[in-house]
């Protein structure tokens, strides 16, 4: 990696789980070198965290803004935090 690394945690509201949000999720993180993870809530939503360089995380969190087709996303939280260092994207 050769540009800033950051790390952001995101929550989707709306129809997104049963959807393959995860499993999309993690094909996306692979593909563009994100590490991190996604997991279902108690609460109906997605929860998920990105971590890898800038424009690689933005275009995860724009993925998380549309979801896969069988998504309806209603509205996104994002929130930035300190990198971890994780290694790999685990969809939980």
């Amino acid at each position: 990696m050769t540009g800033e690394i950051v790390r952001r945690r995101v929550v989707v509201h709306g129809r997104v789980q049963g959807v393959f949000f995860r499993d999309t999720a993690r094909r996306e993180a692979s593909r563009h070198g994100v590490s991190g993870w996604a997991r279902n809530t108690p609460e109906g939503t997605v929860e998920a965290v990105f971590e890898g360089e800038l424009e690689s995380v933005e275009r995860l969190v724009g993925y998380a803004q549309e979801g896969p087709p069988e998504a309806q996303v209603e509205r996104v939280e994002i929130f930035e935090e300190e990198v971890e260092g994780l290694a790999g994207f685990e969809a939980c």
